[in-house]
């Protein structure tokens, strides 16, 4: 089986960190390794789906706020309002349309677009208004709390870093607001006379209520608050960042590793911290498969026409041993070997081993008449397959390999051997014979099989009874 390097065990949050790096990297530099553009997919996808949960948000938020402002102020000035919410609606749109992982200078103008028309639309005038009402006391109707609908939104789709910014742009942008208003505006003449009157006795509510004042101390309340949840959201998106950095590392890993194991011991190395080091003794089905005549056949034929067939006849019989739970244990040339029931043992393993051999022959039946077709030769291939005792751990040191080892494995390579003098495109033992049956196979999986008593096997001191498949 494959090898696998064993690294000193990192933290996820230093993987996370190196994947950020390798990501800076991969943004600028189109020959980026390909563990770098693998997590860009992830993080693009990941950017993508955030944009779309936060138009939907911005959407439903907006068309609530419109429904209630009409139900509340049923008056000809919300309409100024609706369009303002028309046009933050128009512009999470094309906020999505610009958005992308990294630094987009578009993305980044469109929300500062969206915080500004925000202020511009909750401080200034209202040109639907014919009444109108001092500037201070339009300022001073908490429409502030908006704000949050777009950071709480903004958290779905952006970096850490630009939630951060938004608190930082709302910060200065709503105090520079305010500085604008007190110098422009112009007080309403004995407003301020009649509340002061008003509560004579009482000056800081006279104050409070006076409609000419600005409440600098409530204003700068409310964006000091703003500015500290925006960072606490920015700090908990790099976070959530960092756990999508590491959850794409994984994957990236896994992947890697199914170019190696097949899937049932990627599942098992993805699962459990230390899986397969255990050493133990299991009964397990082990496949060999050899292509017949190969020397013969490469010989004199293109190199590279060659690796081409033994890839394609490798993808074949792979497949097969996949599709029938097996695992792949190693290539060897023209040939390879599987086990069924490792790393953990199964309720069918000599019945998946029997089914397997069978759609392999399969398989090169269906490829020999394409090449008939196309005028190339037939492949042939025997199959040897035993059920019995083996082995099962690690074996190395720094470099481990994961190795079926035993008796089992050696008898399972002479019944390929076998294949050529017994002319039989398959031969197993009576032992998986006999396992398959007790595992309740299907019948025709043991159909046409026949028996040749008294078969001497090399490497062993008795000879035994093994069953063919012309």
């Amino acid at each position: 089986m494959a090898e696998t390097a064993i690294d000193p065990p990192k933290s996820s949050a230093s993987k996370a960190r190196a994947l950020g790096a390798g990501l800076k990297h991969s943004l600028t530099d189109p020959e980026a390794p390909p563990e770098s553009r693998y997590v860009l997919e992830a993080l693009e996808e990941h950017k993508q789906q955030g944009l779309e949960l936060a138009v939907k948000a911005r959407w439903i938020a907006m068309s609530i706020f419109a429904v209630f402002i009409v139900v509340v102020h049923p008056r000809v000035e919300v309409v100024y309002y609706l369009m303002i919410m028309a046009l933050i609606c128009l512009n999470g749109w094309f906020i999505r349309r610009a958005g992308r992982v990294g630094r987009s200078r578009l993305e980044l103008f469109l929300i500062f677009a969206d915080l500004l028309l925000m202020t511009v639309g909750m401080v200034g005038p209202n040109p639907f208004d014919a009444d109108g009402m001092p500037l201070a006391m339009q300022y001073r109707l908490d429409n502030f709390i908006y704000f949050f609908v777009i950071l709480s939104a903004g958290t779905l789709a952006y970096s850490w870093r630009t939630v951060i910014a938004i608190g930082v742009w709302t910060f200065f942008m709503w105090l520079a607001a305010l500085g604008l208003a007190m110098w422009f505006s112009t007080p309403f003449e004995g407003l301020s006379e009649a509340a002061a009157a008003a509560f004579a006795s009482y000056p800081d509510v006279a104050q409070f209520m006076d409609p000419n004042d600005f409440g600098i101390q409530m204003r700068a309340q409310e964006v000091i608050v703003f500015l500290i949840v925006a960072i606490t959201l920015g700090i908990s998106a790099r976070r959530a960042n960092l756990l999508v950095l590491d959850n794409a590392g994984l994957e990236r890993e896994r992947a890697n590793l199914s170019r190696y194991f097949s899937p049932n011991v990627v599942e098992q190395l993805s699962q459990n911290d230390e899986p397969l080091k255990q050493v133990r003794i299991e009964n397990v089905a082990v496949l060999f498969i050899d292509i017949v005549g190969f020397t013969r056949m490469a010989a004199g034929r293109d190199p590279h026409e060659v690796i081409t067939l033994l890839r394609e006849f490798h993808g074949r019989m792979e497949r097969e041993v996949f599709r029938h739970r097996g695992t792949l244990d190693k290539y060897l040339g023209d040939g390879l070997m599987a086990t069924f029931g490792t790393p953990m043992p199964g309720e069918r393993d000599a019945s998946d081993a029997l089914a397997c051999a069978r759609a392999m022959q399969a398989s090169l039946a269906a490829w020999n008449t394409e090449r008939r077709r196309q005028g190339q030769p037939e492949i042939k291939a025997g199959i040897g397959v035993h059920y019995g005792e083996t082995l099962l751990g690690d074996i190395g040191a720094n470099r481990l390999e994961y190795a079926v080892i035993g008796t089992a494995v050696n008898v399972a390579a002479r019944l390929e051997e076998m294949t050529r003098g017994l002319q039989a495109g398959i031969v197993i033992s009576e032992d998986l014979r006999n396992q398959a049956a007790e595992e309740k196979c299907p019948a025709e999986l043991l159909d046409d099989l026949k028996s040749v008593p008294n078969q001497e096997i090399r490497g062993l001191d008795q000879s035994m009874t093994v069953w063919l498949l012309t």
